[in-house]
This record gives C-alpha cells, sequence and structure tokens, in this order.
C-alpha cells in the first residue's frame, strides 16, 4: 500500500507543472521595472503590458523598484517564487555590466531566465553645434588635436552610454574628460546647454537633431536607423562598439517551461503590433523578437564583452 502511494505520489508530482501551467495565470502578475517611473524601460514597459493583461485574463501590474544600476530589481524577481506572477522588465545594462559592477547576492546567469526581448534602442553619438565637427572621425581627430579640451556626459559611472565612450576613446588612442550624470536626461540636458560637447544618448536626442539643436555623429546599431539613414553605424565609422544589449522581460529561474513559451509568444506577438511599432517610431526604438535561448544567448555574449571591456578599463559605478 505504502509503495502505491509514493508511485501515486511521484505520478502527481510529475504532472504537477503541466497542470500548474495550464491554469495559470490565475491571479495578477507584477512587472518589476527596475527604473523610476517615466523612463524608457518603464515607457515600454506600458506598451506590452495592457494588451498583455488582456490576452491573459489577470491584470499585469507594473511595480517600481530602481536603484543600485538596476540590480535591486533584479535581485526582487531573483529571489521570488518561479511560478509565473513575477516578471522583470530591464533594459540590457543592469544584465550584462551589473554583474562586473556590484556584489550582487544573486547569479544573474543562474537565477534569472531570460523569456523574452523587447526592443533594441537607438543609441545615437551627438555633439552640441559648438564643436566643429561632423562625422566620428573629425570627433577623433579634433580630440587628438586638442588633448584635453573635450568633455563628454554620460548617464553615470559604468553604464552603457559611459562604456560605449570608452570604447571609442581607448580605440583611438584619444582622451576626453567624463562627466557622469544621473540618468540620461540631465546629460542631453547639459549637452543642450554647452555644459558638455558631447555624449551617447538612447533615444531622447531624436527631437534636438532633427531640429538641429544637436548634431548626430553615428549611432550605435547593427544597420543603419530608418529615422537617420545618411548617418553610418558606428561600425561603419570605424568605431565599432557592438551594438546595444536588448530590453527585456526576465522570470525567476526554474519558472515552468509552458509559461515561459507562452510569454514569449505573446510578448512578441504585441511588439511585432502596429501599435506598438507606432509607439516605438519616434524614439527610433526596434521592437525585437526571438526565442528564450536566442535571447538568452545574446545576453551571455554580452555579458562577456561588457565584462572583458569593464576590467580592462577599470571601470567603477557610482
Amino acid at each position: 500500500m505504502n509503495a502505491l502511494c509514493l508511485i501515486a505520489a511521484a505520478f502527481a508530482f510529475t504532472f504537477t507543472p503541466l497542470a500548474w501551467a495550464q491554469t495559470w495565470p490565475a491571479k495578477p502578475i507584477r512587472l518589476i521595472v527596475n527604473t523610476a517611473a517615466g523612463g524608457p524601460v518603464d515607457q515600454v514597459a506600458r506598451i506590452f503590458a495592457p494588451p498583455l493583461s488582456k490576452t491573459l485574463g489577470q491584470p499585469v501590474v507594473i511595480e517600481h523598484r530602481a536603484g543600485a544600476g538596476g540590480t535591486v530589481g533584479m535581485e526582487a524577481v531573483a529571489k521570488s517564487a518561479p511560478d509565473g506572477y513575477t516578471l522583470l522588465h530591464t533594459s540590457g545594462s543592469p544584465i550584462v555590466v551589473g554583474p562586473h559592477l556590484y556584489n550582487l547576492a544573486f547569479d544573474v546567469a543562474k537565477d534569472l531566465e531570460p523569456v523574452a526581448p523587447t526592443i533594441r534602442t537607438l543609441i545615437s553619438l551627438v555633439v552640441r553645434p559648438g564643436v566643429p565637427v561632423r562625422s566620428v572621425g573629425e570627433l577623433i581627430a579634433y580630440a587628438r588635436a586638442n588633448p584635453g579640451k573635450l568633455n563628454y556626459g554620460s548617464a553615470g559611472n559604468g553604464t552603457t552610454l559611459h562604456i560605449y565612450a570608452e570604447m571609442m576613446l581607448r580605440a583611438a588612442k584619444v582622451q576626453a574628460t567624463h562627466v557622469p550624470f544621473k540618468g540620461a536626461t540631465p546629460a542631453l540636458t547639459a549637452l543642450l546647454g554647452g555644459q558638455i560637447d558631447f555624449t551617447f544618448d538612447p533615444g531622447g536626442a531624436t527631437p534636438h537633431i532633427k531640429a538641429d539643436k544637436l548634431r548626430l555623429l553615428g549611432v550605435v546599431l547593427p544597420a543603419r536607423s530608418p529615422l537617420f539613414p545618411d548617418t553610418p553605424t558606428m561600425a561603419e565609422a570605424g568605431a565599432d562598439v557592438g551594438t546595444d544589449p536588448l530590453y527585456g522581460v526576465f522570470a525567476p529561474a526554474g519558472t515552468p517551461r509552458e509559461i515561459v513559451l507562452r510569454l514569449n509568444r505573446e510578448i512578441g506577438r504585441i511588439m511585432q503590433s502596429a501599435e506598438a511599432r507606432t509607439a516605438l517610431a519616434a524614439t527610433g526604438a526596434e521592437a525585437v523578437t526571438a526565442s528564450p535561448e536566442e535571447f538568452a544567448a545574446l545576453q551571455l555574449r554580452d555579458r562577456e564583452r561588457f565584462g572583458a571591456f569593464v576590467r580592462e578599463a577599470k571601470i567603477r559605478a557610482d
């Protein structure tokens, strides 16, 4: 009798995750955004969360957990139950750079499950009009001819925007003074105000470029942006800094496979919809789809690439 009970229990346990996934979701889902409200990560979450709520039949409630370069929100998700009711939406920087800058109480690769990418942002290299250059090559030549004269802003020490500038300058063996800000928006404001000479910007500069208030030199993309088809990629301009890590959705490791696949399918469909594409068009961001395995491989590649540079350049977080 005891043996039969054990067999029955084992059989039931084997099929519990599948049955669980089939009844999921039965309650609201928390979508943790690891930045403050109003920023790009939050804006993208607000594009896909409402239609995802409608599709799943349960509210997808956005909850902000900012701090420590996005790692506070990451930790909250990494330490949550792997039941499909807690998700993370983040930019790529905390996932691929954060582990190299912070002493984390969790392992990004082992404790977070890549679910689905959402977007690739348009990262632009922009200069104020007073800087007498019109290309990446001219900027590097100007920096070389005027040592110590140029300064550049970033969203803070250790951010990808800081790292891109350092990659470009180190490869060219030229120097410029780094001025870190508490976010990309303050850095952009300083550029418009003439306090800094150039910056890498994640989308906010677009209307100012179109209004000729800033000069666009290059884009951090695998191909030219439809918004600026005459502007070369950084690779085309001879200053390859790679591509920007993807924004995306993550779940706690161990989340049932069926739930991960369903979320991947639904988020991908939503991000490729006409509504999402229209919402993203003004910023130059591009909706991206990939399987969980493809997304995980991209994250691993970028984590290794940025980690090597962070160590080489001895970059530290704020």
